[in-house]
């Protein structure tokens, strides 16, 4: 976890036992609620102090100028950025006239709680006003997964002895000032007070705020009401005023006699509905949750997260710290999708304001697989929002000069929001990966007709910009030329294998497809010779191939460049984008981020298990890891070859990145593609699983010294399967669904409804690869023998 004394290790909550301010926006990220639609950050009921206050809603973004040094055709104009939206969190106290402030007084004690099961946020303090006046506070938090719109807030304030006067109020607050973040003047003047008041309503208990932003012209409700449940004289007002709505309570209490108040929050955007029509949408939301009261949304919230562990859950016996992190992290995954519902998963999910609250490829090819295995209708809502996306895709494609649609490589809304081409719009296998991503979710799901309304215009529309990108050669081979792959320290390379694998899959299964449906593939006006092009595109695609070494290079060439030096490069060097020219890293082997190996895991049956293992022990001395993106899919791999226990390093890091604060930017949101390839490492690095095209599941399990058993529950074809692992064995049960035909490591089994046990075949030690200096993974074996 972070490096820090007030976090403990538990297999089912993350607890802070004391408030330290140096890590306070940090633990604002890793305490965020969220349920796709509403993210709210984990910052103190008070609002301060606080490292970065905010409030998300999925989309809602604000333009901003994306300044050019050198302008040049096809650059996007502007940008978009996630905004602050109206906070409905905030629950100011005054006892005997002092505010409530961590910061003056004496703090006697703090806790605050995440627990994943419940899915709620609970925090308790003991705090002595500087007048000497203790009292003892308590809330808990949620982020409704039954309830789309609706969050809520049980508050209790009592004296610890004696009796005091409080103060207790109770706040909508729009156009909160933020700290400076860094930006370019520019983009902080364009969002500075992004939201227009059209309306401040209050009612008894109750208020209804109405904003518009001012560039990209969107719609924003908020509306709160409360019950409140006090001993003896106490005052209840309300008021609106600007941008702030307000509702005050004030009563004296007495010892063992608190004052209780439940907020309900609803909130709702729109970019066509009117202020009366959204309005009414969020005074609606509020009333159906106080019709269910706190206790009723406390038991959903726990009823929907039972369902979800039941067919999600990961037990890891021997490292207390994965255990705990990989629960961490598959709630924030299941957080930042369950209830998005046709919108996207942006990197930070909705957990704090990191990368402009964009969306990139890594929602396709990290966290996708992750939510298509445990909670499969979250997967597909984000691919009918890129499906929704396509007009936008198709204008941008002929921008290029290409045909079908070209997806942006970072976006809000759709619209491209890269100010930087060689790593944007040059890294075109994000259509490989959107593409690869429906693939998936088909062949999971056997959902036709998915397959039918959302697949099939992707995999067409991806399938010819691949045709119009790439081009047959003298020799009849297919050359995709002058792309980025997902090395970033590599650009505009020529057949970038991992690149021209994915693209191969796009055309060859968007050809199938259409001859599956035939009327629909006439509505896109493929014609018979265009599906025919793809195949022939597919088949003679290049993968290059270095007969010196015996192994793939990344992309043509790449294994002629000098390598990088390592030797002389200094730990406080990296991430190395930082310290050093583009130019340099461009055209020296040096690895951002795994790229040749993955496409090792994602298209593992294009290599043979020889060149699996030759290609990542050349590849693991070049690569840094200066991505999140990175340990997840060399864990998967390292398992795959026999490095288990080098593996299980990998995975820790994927799964500590935020509860470690590995990056060290973890207070600006959490990384949610690495939490979810900390699930990938487990189940299909040391699992083994692989499927994909072929509507077929296989494991293949192998555990390192320091895990004793790995047991997960995954979703498969309308099954619901549960996997136990020991380092001698392995054990298949179908909790429920028809048997269904796999295999364990390449045996051909049928997992049914009483378990059955398999033996672990050994596999022959190799020795483990090196890593750049100073760039190896943490040691998971120490770490396992001391918890």
């Amino acid at each position: 976890m972070i490096s820090h004394p007030a976090f403990n290790v538990e297999p089912w909550v993350v607890r802070e036992c004391q408030l330290h301010l140096e890590v306070l926006a940090q633990a604002e990220s890793v305490f965020a609620l969220s349920n796709g639609h509403i993210g709210l950050r984990g910052n103190l009921d008070e609002g301060e102090p606080h490292g970065l206050p905010g409030t998300y809603l999925n989309s809602v973004y604000e333009l901003r100028p994306l300044p050019y040094a050198e302008g040049g055709y096809g650059y996007p104009e502007s940008g978009q950025t996630v905004i602050n939206v109206t906070n409905g969190k905030l629950i100011r106290l005054l006892v005997d006239d002092e505010p409530f402030d961590v910061r003056y007084g004496t703090l006697r004690s703090h806790e605050r709680v995440l627990d994943l099961r419940a899915g709620i946020l609970t925090r308790t303090a003991e705090w002595v006003s500087p007048a000497g006046c203790a009292v003892r506070v308590t809330s808990t938090r949620l982020v409704s997964f039954t309830q789309r719109a609706v969050a809520a807030i049980w508050y209790e304030v009592e004296p610890v002895d004696g009796s005091a006067r409080v103060v207790v109020q109770s706040e909508l607050v729009a156009n909160e000032s933020l700290p400076d973040l860094g930006r370019d003047p520019r983009t902080t003047a364009a969002l500075e007070a992004p939201l227009v008041m059209e309306e401040n309503v209050v009612d008894s208990t109750a208020a209804a705020m109405v904003h518009r932003t001012r560039r990209s012209g969107l719609r924003v409700a908020a509306a709160m009401d409360h019950e409140v449940h006090a001993p003896g004289d106490t005052q209840i007002s309300v008021s609106g005023v600007g941008d702030v709505a307000r509702l005050t309570v004030a009563g004296l209490l007495h010892a063992g006699r608190p004052l209780r108040l439940v907020k309900f929050l609803a909130y709702g955007w729109s970019s066509q509905r009117s202020r009366p029509a959204l309005h009414d949408q969020v005074v609606a939301a509020v009333a159906a949750a106080r019709m269910r009261g706190w206790d009723g949304l406390v038991a959903d919230q726990r009823d929907f997260l039972e369902q979800f562990w039941a067919g999600a859950d990961v037990e890891v016996d021997g490292d207390a710290e994965v255990q705990q992190a990989v629960r961490f992290g598959m709630f924030h995954v299941l957080q930042a999708g369950a209830r998005a519902e046709q919108r996207p998963i942006p990197a930070k999910g909705l957990t704090g304001p990191g990368y402009d609250g964009h969306v990139f490829w890594d929602t396709e090819s990290f966290v996708l697989p992750t939510l298509t295995y445990t909670y499969p209708q979250a997967a597909a809502d984000v691919l009918r929002w890129r499906q929704s996306t396509l007009p936008i895709a198709r204008e941008h494609a002929v921008r290029l000069g290409l045909d079908g649609a070209c997806f942006a490589w970072r976006t809000i809304a759709g619209e491209e929001c890269s100010g930087y081409w060689p790593a944007g719009t040059a890294a075109f296998h994000i259509n490989a990966d959107i593409a690869d991503a429906a693939l998936r979710y088909v062949d999971a799901t056997d959902d036709r007709g998915f397959e039918r309304e959302t697949a099939l215009p992707l995999l067409v529309a991806t399938a010819r910009l691949w045709r119009s990108l790439g081009h047959h050669d003298l020799d009849g081979r297919f050359r995709i030329d002058g792309v980025t792959g997902p090395d970033e320290y590599s650009a505009l390379a020529d057949n970038n294998v991992y690149t021209n694998l994915m693209a191969a899959r796009n055309m060859a299964a968007a050809a199938e497809l259409v001859g599956q449906y035939a009327d629909d593939a006439e509505a896109l006006e493929v014609s018979p010779e265009e599906a025919a092009s793809w195949r022939d595109a597919a088949a003679a695609i290049v993968i290059p191939y270095d007969h010196r070494l015996k192994v793939h290079p990344q992309a043509e060439a790449f294994t002629d460049h000098a390598r990088w030096d390592f030797e002389h490069t200094k730990p406080e060097q990296y991430p190395l984008l930082l310290n050093f020219p583009y130019f340099d890293l461009y055209r020296k082997q040096v690895v951002k981020q795994a790229d040749l190996v993955l496409a090792l895991h994602l298209r593992g049956e294009a290599f043979t298990a020889e060149e699996k293992a030759r290609n990542f022990a050349y590849y693991e001395p070049l690569t840094v890891r200066d991505s999140s993106l990175s340990a997840s899919t060399q864990a998967v791999i390292a398992a795959e070859v026999g490095q288990l226990e080098l593996a299980h390093d990998y995975l820790g890091e994927a799964a500590l990145m935020d509860l470690g604060d590995l990056e060290h930017n973890t207070r600006d949101g959490l990384h949610i593609a690495s939490l979810a390839g900390a699930w990938t490492a487990l189940v299909a690095g040391l699992g083994g699983m692989r499927a994909g095209t072929t509507g077929a599941i296989s494991f293949a399990p192998r555990l390192p010294s320091g895990i004793s058993r790995l047991s997960f529950r995954l979703f498969y074809r309308s099954r619901r399967i549960a996997v136990s692992i020991t380092p001698d064995a392995a054990t298949y049960r179908l909790i429920d669904g028809l048997a269904l035909p796999s295999a364990h490591h390449g045996v051909s089994i049928v997992i049914r409804d009483e378990p059955s046990t398999y033996p672990i075949p050994g596999i022959a030690p190799l020795p483990r690869p090196r890593q750049p200096p100073g760039r190896e993974p943490v040691s998971r074996h120490v770490r396992g023998s001391e918890d």
